[in-house]
């Protein structure tokens, strides 16, 4: 009897392996698993164009949804809290869009280990204001802290101007207290934390600095966020604080230089501006709430007991 041999047979797999890299995010994204897109969204995409080639599709379903394509492959991002513009997080990175000087601009960035924050720019994209654009929540009044909300509308870009009103040093350690005035004819108010943007003499953004928020002020901290209602020529504040000496055990040897400080309302994507040089070690600057007045009363010491 013949024995016939089985036969086998040898499939080969091949890995595709998309890469995407940019120069600000320096490694690949990991590999993020996609989300699956809701049923029934019939928004049109939006084509966002990257400085990198590569571009960004995203459809916004709902207020609350973005289903973006990158790269051949699909994420659904959830809309989350933002300072200004729309800010949408999940399936591993970060899509946070602004809309200024007639063009949309957004960042695509990977997210940390805590799936909160964006860690690593993989995309700086672009396209003009007109046409569909990000839903996002409607702006309006938001409470501080403790449920407070302000009495008065809150204030926008056009409406504001901001200047120098002082400042400390010492140690190393640098201070500077940024005054913002309600230049319009009607009463507006500010709430929470101030966005902030350095540029350097180029008029670029030193991304690589991280903004911390911090509560309170450089003189007294620890202060939750309360509303602060300006009235036509009064005056709000906050501080930036930074550090100019290079930290040597991290392998820094030079500060990078801001010559421009740009900041926006809470809320707003207009900007307001000031030259004022800086130079900055240790990659980030610490950024106080808004308060009404320039610097805090010193907090009297608690009675002597016997």
């Amino acid at each position: 009897m013949r024995r016939t041999r089985p036969a086998f047979a040898v499939v080969p797999v091949v890995a595709l392996l998309v890469v995407g890299c940019s120069p600000e995010a320096g490694t690949p994204p990991t590999p993020v698993t996609p989300s699956p897109a809701p049923a029934g969204a019939t928004a049109p995409p939006v084509s966002y164009a990257c400085e990198s080639g590569q571009a960004v599709t995203v459809a916004y379903p709902d207020t609350s949804t973005a289903l973006l394509t990158y790269r051949a492959q699909s994420y659904t991002l959830r809309t989350v809290q933002s300072a200004s513009g729309a800010r949408y997080a999940g399936s591993g990175l970060e899509w946070w869009s602004a809309t200024r000087d007639g063009s949309e601009s957004a960042t695509l960035s990977r997210l940390g280990p805590n799936e909160d924050i964006g860690v690593a720019v993989l995309e700086r994209c672009s396209r003009p204001s007109s046409g569909p654009v990000a839903p996002g929540p409607a702006p309006g009044p938001q409470p501080a802290p403790g449920g407070v909300l302000p009495a008065s509308a809150p204030c926008r870009g056009p409406q504001l101007k901001l200047s120098a009103d002082g400042g400390d040093a010492g140690a190393g350690n640098r201070v500077s207290i940024l005054g913002v005035e309600n230049v319009g004819t009607r009463a507006c108010s500010l709430t929470g934390y101030p966005t902030v943007v350095l540029q350097d003499r180029q008029g670029r953004e030193l991304t690589a600095i991280r903004i911390d928020q911090t509560p309170g002020s450089y003189f007294r901290q620890g202060l939750a966020p309360t509303p602060v209602e300006l009235a036509p020529r009064a005056k709000a504040f906050f501080d930036i604080a930074w550090n100019v000496v290079p930290n040597e055990g991290n392998g820094e040897t030079a500060c990078p230089s801001a010559t421009r400080i740009r900041m926006m309302a809470p809320g707003d994507t207009s900007p307001v501006t000031l030259a004022q040089a800086i130079t900055l070690c240790g990659g980030r600057i610490r950024v106080s709430p808004f308060r009404p007045v320039a610097e805090p009363a010193p907090v009297p010491a608690p009675a002597a007991t016997t």
